[in-house]
């Protein structure tokens, strides 16, 4: 017997959410993460269609990313040479 309410509404299956990072990871894609059964079963369909990734291109930009990462830093933290004071009464020492 079929389930008269669509399918538009329920929230995705576990199932659902397995196969599609089984799926993003193979195909070395991201997705977002799905609020109904039917934002999955389009995300599915829509990995399904792209070609797998090997596994050595997946290993290389992996390592590549951490590689990027670790010798980067993080452009956004504030250094010391950018702040005066301290406490409350810290301040920008240059203005844009």
């Amino acid at each position: 017997m079929t389930n008269p309410q669509p399918h538009s509404s329920n929230p995705p299956t576990t199932r659902q959410i397995s196969y599609l990072r089984d799926l993003a990871v193979s195909r070395g894609q991201s997705f977002a993460y799905p609020s109904t059964f039917d934002e999955a079963d389009r995300e599915i369909k829509r990995l399904r269609k792209v070609k797998r990734t090997s596994r050595a291109d997946r290993r290389r930009e992996s390592r590549g990313v951490s590689a990027a990462l670790a010798r980067g830093g993080d452009a956004a933290s504030v250094r010391d040479h950018e702040v005066g004071g301290y406490g409350s009464s810290a301040h920008w020492r240059q203005r844009s």
